[in-house]
This record gives structure tokens, C-alpha cells and sequence, in this order.
């Protein structure tokens, strides 16, 4: 059983809603082999209907097998039918909805239906929720109005799908109750038309063409979030990503998902193992592109603060890498794209911490002296039996702990023959045991999305039985330098060229970030030119870092560019080295615009890009770990600007480059972090603390 097709169809109670697109209409989507089509808006039922008729005749003609998901309920609680018609059996259930429903563009009789099917039932319900000005006979206007209709809340399905409404209610937030009730009717037309070549889930075995199956969008609305384009519909954006998403399932997973038991009330379509569908709306998603107006400061800063300039890109960052699932083992240096629970606790059993002999705690004051059982506890080999009180048995380090023991004695503390063992009391009960589930207990989260995975991480992921998980894909961080004047090095140059030092000293930051390096080269002082290369670089990369023509002069082609895109934020921030930094959207994709001098970029990259990336890549954003030091320096600076000075930490004291000047290159590599000077005006003296960032916590 496979399809080629998948058809969702987000459906509506209401009445037409007008010619321009929007929220709580018909939508629908037709995806195949991972691929979607645009979402369709549809004003009214009657085009819909009309639409999915044609296109499910079109797919038969074209030989093609059709999954249909309808995103309401198929039936009702159990006992219904039997009230209304005299039987459970769903389809004569669909046709008497078909025979009653009155349907207009404008107009439809859904309440007073409900209303007349309430007066067959004792007390008052079970339908509720009436959305017209005037009064219907039995048909409360509050749930919590009804009383004695005898009918269950939610079917099961509904129980089990966390969050789902019940089909009784009729109009308010979430009420699906009307889209049941003119949904039914058209489905039983569906059945009429296509006949034989038509089979519905559950209730019958999808052995023909078209395949009508109810679903439930919400079961992926974690993955709706994730990857909503801004701008875009909700309902439109759910049907395309369920459509994408059930097209590139898994054989295996699509037969699981479609075995359920074909009870007269239905079922929605992966509600008892929703993990399998969201794991699979997860897998790959990518997330919205950035606003383009995300690096916008507010109107009138001029000299933006360190500080504010931080905070803005905390706010207005997010992830844009997708998530694959990945084997533990190739997950180093990944950021996890959801929190993950363990499998198992940890230990999974009490067991033994040192080498020694078990027996039943506690052991009073004096010699002891205890008969050993026959054979022994060792870690991956268990001893089966009881093991009885008074009597002891031969343990090894990590062995799981033998029934009728729960106290362990150091081998050191025993002498012991093949028979006996004599030790000295007293031993308090439960000694050098581990209980189960110390470290870890199953079904706890034990790490959040957005870690930055290390190697103990692995190690705890393993202990707790997770050997495949989800995570973000590496970022792809594009590096290009600008400038006529640059070469490459190691090449002849005249003294009008100088070596480009940033692009190698930027790969290189980047890989240490752990990203994917994408050497974008150099640019020339040709606007054109350097677009063409940002047009190709946005294909390839999902963040590019530029050096060069980052602030406002005539050959700063990169803020020129950027401003022209309509996304420019050219920033002049409170700090030295730095100053210029222009930020802004090419084609969708982040660029953070440099300065030129390498020591302004260097320091840039590390105090903005550096945070920036990490939550771009899927990550929290984290603040560099700082140490309070004594100067080995002597310094005044004025107020309004935060300066980061070259230093390096000789016999606990931090040293600074004798130069200040940016143009100095060497004095990146002479150093071995940054004196931080906040924006406050100073005198720093000898011996006074300044806050020293190593490089290891920024590279």
C-alpha cells in the first residue's frame, strides 16, 4: 500500500469568506515525493468540494494512488448513531447528515440541526456552542449548560490526541463541531461519486485508488511553529507542511501509522503514536528566514552601547538550520533540536560499587562471620537466585545487586575462604550500593534544545539508552573579503597591495565554532561584481561574515548593497576597536558587515558574530566566561565607549600589547585574550582587577 498523492484539506463550519486569502477558511495542498504545491485558498465549501472533485478525477485518470486527509472528525462517540438512527454503522450516519444539511455559500442550518438532533436525546445536549443572534430550541449556548444527554465527551481518538476538541461543540475557540457537521455530508458525496475506487480509514481496507483519511494538523504544530514563513496563513502553511510531510514518510511508518482498529467512531490518522509523525515533521524542517528588518536598531540611536547592541540580537535572532536525525556518535559539537528524555533510568539496577560480598544490611558492632553461597555477582552477570538472610555472596564493582542483599563490604574489610567470610562491624545498611535511578530516571529530560553538545553529554545521552537524536544541521557561515587592494598571501605583491589577513584569521574563528566554512573569496570595489558573488554565496551558505566595506564611504559597497536590499542597519557602536558594523538580509540570508582592519574585525567577530551564530545555528545564547584579574597595566579612558584591549596572563597578572593602534596585526597573535574596559569613564592602576576574556572562551 503506498500513494503517490497526498491531498490535505483544512475544512471550515462558516459561511464564504470572501475572494482575499485568510485564516479559518477552506485551504488546501497537494504534495508528492517530499514536494509541495502552493496552498489553494477557497472562499466556500461549494468551490472546494467542486476543486477536490476534479483533482481526485484527474489523479484517477493519471492512474495515480490518492491519500486524502480531511482535518475533522469521521464519526462520533459510540452510542450516537444508535440514538439518532438506530445504528453505530458511520456511513448511514454520513448519509443522514447528507439528506438534512442545507448549504449555501451564504447560509447553512448546522445549528438548528444540532439543535433538533438534541431534542432525541434526555436532559439537555449533547451539541452546544449556538453562534446566532437568535435562540434555537435545545441548543445551549455554554457547555456547562448541558446536562443527562448520556453521550461521552470525546471519542477515544480525542482522548488520546492531547489537546483535541470535542465534536459537540459548535462555534468558539477551537470548535470543531461545525466543521463535522458540514463535512460529513460532503464526504458522503465523495463516496457516492467515486464508489469502489474510494475506501475510508478506518473503516474500511484502503485497497483502491483514493484513500480518505481523517487527520489532525495539530499533531505537528510544534514543526508548524518552527517553520512558519512570515506572512503566510497558519492554516495554509499546517496543510503544506502535512502534505510535504506524509509524502516523504517512510514506507514502514505509514503502515504503522494507518493500523488502527476500525471502531464506528474513527480515529485520527497518528494520534497513538504521534512521536512517529512529529519526529518526521521535525527531520528537516527548515525554519522561517529572518525578518529583514531584524538588525534595525529604534529610530535615533546613534552611538548604540555594546550592551544594547547584544540585546538587540538576542531578541531578534533565531535559528535558521534545519534538524536531521542523526546515530549519537556523530553528533559532536551539534545543538540539539529538542529536549531529550531517557530511555531508561541509570543505573538501571541497584548495584554494587566496589568489589566486596553482599548480604542483608545492617551489620552490628563486632567480629561477623557468614557462610558464602555458591557462585557470584559480576557486572553483565547476574546471580539469579535469592541470596538467604545471614548468608553472603561474592560481588564484583557494577554488578546489579542480587535479591536478598542490599549491603556490600569492601574486599579489603574480609577475610574470606571458599566458605566463609569474617569482618569487623559495624556496617550501616545499604553501604557501598548505587540505587537505580540515581543519576538519571527514565522519562526525565536530562538535556534542552538548544545544548551545545560535548562529550560528557554523549556519554549521559548513552548511559540513558538514546542512541539516535535530533539536531540542528551544521551551520554553513560564508567568509568573503572586499577590497582592490587586497592579495592573496604567499603572492607578489607592490606596496599599493596589502595581504588579506582577514579571510584566513575568519575561516578559521569559525571552524573552532564548529560550522561548516564556505570561503567565499574576495571581492572587488565593483558593485555589480560583489553582488553576483553575494547572489551565488546566499545559495550555498545559511550566515556570511564580510570584511570590508562596512560603513559609509564611497567604495563600502557591501552597506551600499545592503541598502539597496531594503535591510540595511548600519550600526556605530560605542567600542574600540570596532565602530562600523553594517548587518542586514541578502536573498534571506543574514550578513554581518566587518570592518576591514583585522583587529576590529577579529574583535567584532568575537564579542557580536560569536553569540550571533550560535543562536543562528540552533543554539542558547551565551555570554563568554569572564575572570576578575589584577592589571599589570596602567590606563585612563573616557566615558561612553567599552574597550577591548589585546592582553595575555603572565604569572596571574594580565599584560596588555603595547600598541592600542588596530592596524597592529601581530599583537592578535601575541595576545591570548581581551582586558574588557566597560563604557564608564577609568583610571586603572596597577594591581586594580580588570575583566580578562580568554580567547578559549571566545574561540
Amino acid at each position: 500500500m503506498s500513494f503517490d498523492t497526498f491531498l490535505m484539506v483544512d475544512w471550515s463550519g462558516g459561511n464564504d469568506r470572501g475572494p482575499k486569502p485568510k485564516k479559518d477558511a477552506i485551504w488546501t495542498c497537494v504534495a508528492r515525493g517530499g514536494s509541495s504545491d502552493e496552498p489553494i485558498y477557497h472562499r466556500n465549501r461549494q468551490n472546494a468540494e467542486a476543486w477536490i472533485t476534479t483533482l481526485l478525477d484527474d489523479e484517477l485518470a493519471a492512474g495515480r494512488r490518492v491519500f486524502a486527509g480531511f482535518d475533522f472528525a469521521f464519526g462520533y462517540p459510540n452510542g450516537f448513531g444508535e440514538r439518532l438512527i438506530g445504528t453505530d454503522e458511520p456511513f448511514a450516519i454520513w448519509d443522514w447528515f447528507a439528506e438534512r444539511v442545507e448549504d449555501k455559500p451564504t447560509a447553512n442550518n448546522r445549528f438548528d440541526l444540532a439543535g433538533e438532533i438534541n431534542g432525541l436525546f434526555s436532559g439537555v445536549g449533547p451539541f452546544w456552542g449556538n453562534g446566532l443572534q437568535r435562540d434555537i430550541p435545545d441548543l445551549p449556548r455554554k457547555g456547562r449548560d448541558r446536562h443527562g444527554h448520556g453521550m461521552n465527551e470525546k471519542r477515544a481518538a480525542e482522548n488520546i490526541a492531547k489537546g483535541a476538541f470535542p465534536v459537540w461543540q459548535l462555534a468558539g475557540a477551537g470548535a470543531v463541531g461545525s466543521q463535522v457537521i458540514m463535512g460529513l455530508p460532503m464526504l458522503a458525496r465523495l463516496r457516492r461519486r467515486f464508489d469502489t475506487a474510494l475506501r475510508v480509514w478506518p473503516f474500511e481496507p484502503l485497497d483502491s485508488p483514493v484513500a480518505i483519511v481523517e487527520v489532525w494538523p495539530s499533531l505537528i504544530a510544534k514543526a508548524v511553529a518552527a517553520t512558519m514563513p512570515e506572512g503566510r496563513v497558519k492554516d495554509a502553511h499546517q496543510v503544506a507542511l502535512l502534505a510535504e510531510v506524509l509524502s516523504r514518510l517512510p514506507l514502514d511508518t505509514l503502515h504503522t501509522l494507518l493500523n488502527a482498529p476500525a471502531t464506528p467512531e474513527g480515529s485520527i490518522f497518528g494520534a497513538d503514536q504521534p512521536d512517529l509523525l512529529i519526529n518526521a515533521a521535525m527531520t528537516g524542517a527548515t525554519p522561517p528566514p529572518l525578518r529583514n528588518d531584524c538588525f534595525a536598531m529604534p529610530q535615533g540611536a546613534h552611538w548604540t552601547p555594546v550592551a544594547d547592541a547584544l540585546d538587540h540580537l538576542r531578541r531578534n535572532l533565531s535559528a535558521v538550520t534545519g534538524m536531521e536525525t542523526l546515530d549519537l556518535s556523530d553528533t559532536a559539537g551539534r545543538f540539539l533540536a529538542e529536549d531529550v528524555t531517557a530511555e531508561r533510568s541509570h543505573p538501571p539496577a541497584a548495584n554494587a560499587a566496589v568489589d566486596g560480598y553482599g548480604f542483608a544490611g545492617p551489620a552490628p558492632a563486632g567480629a561477623q562471620t557468614m557462610p558464602l553461597v555458591q557462585g557470584r555477582a559480576a557486572a553483565g552477570q547476574p546471580y539469579n537466585d535469592m541470596v538467604p538472610k545471614g548468608q553472603a555472596i561474592r560481588i564484583l564493582t557494577g554488578a546489579s545487586i542480587p535479591s536478598g542483599v542490599d549491603t556490600v563490604i569492601l574486599q579489603e574489610d574480609v577475610t574470606a575462604d571458599d566458605r566463609h567470610i569474617t569482618f569487623h562491624g559495624p556496617l550501616k545498611q545499604g553501604a557501598n550500593t548505587r540505587n537505580a535511578g540515581e543519576d538519571m530516571v527514565a522519562g526525565q529530560t536530562i538535556l534542552s534544545s538548544g545544548r551545545h553538545l560535548q562529550p560528557g553529554d554523549l556519554a549521559m545521552l548513552a548511559a540513558a539508552g538514546i542512541g539516535r537524536i535530533k539536531v540542528r544541521k551544521r551551520l554553513r557561515v560564508g567568509i568573503l573579503s572586499t577590497g582592490d587592494e587586497l592579495i592573496e598571501a604567499g603572492k607578489p605583491a607592490d606596496v599599493s597591495k596589502i595581504y588579506d589577513a582577514n579571510r584566513p584569521m575568519l575561516r578559521a574563528v569559525a571552524a573552532g565554532w564548529g560550522y561548516d566554512v564556505i570561503d567565499l573569496g574576495r571581492g572587488p570595489d565593483d558593485r555589480e561584481a560583489l553582488r553576483a558573488q553575494l547572489d551565488e554565496a546566499a545559495q550555498q551558505t545559511d550566515v556570511i561574515l564580510t570584511s570590508g566595506g562596512a560603513s559609509a564611504g564611497d567604495e563600502d559597497h557591501i552597506s551600499s548593497l545592503l541598502e539597496n536590499s531594503g535591510s540595511l542597519a548600519l550600526w556605530r557602536v560605542a567600542m574600540k576597536p570596532g565602530r562600523p558594523l553594517a548587518l542586514g538580509i541578502w536573498q534571506g540570508v543574514p550578513v554581518f558587515g566587518l570592518p576591514g582592519n583585522p583587529v576590529a574585525a577579529m574583535v567584532c567577530s568575537l564579542i557580536f558574530a560569536r553569540p550571533a551564530l550560535q543562536v543562528l545555528a540552533g543554539g542558547d545564547w551565551t555570554e563568554p566566561q569572564g575572570f576578575e584579574v589584577p592589571a599589570e597595566f596602567a590606563k585612563s579612558k573616557k566615558e561612553g565607549r567599552r574597550e577591548y584591549l589585546r592582553a595575555r596572563i603572565v604569572d596571574g597578572r594580565a599584560e596588555i600589547f603595547p600598541s592600542e593602534g588596530s592596524g597592529r596585526v601581530s599583537g592578535l597573535s601575541w595576545a591570548t585574550g581581551l582586558v574588557e574596559l566597560d563604557d564608564s569613564a577609568q583610571k586603572v592602576a596597577r594591581g586594580d582587577l580588570v575583566r580578562y576574556l580568554p580567547f578559549s572562551s571566545l574561540i
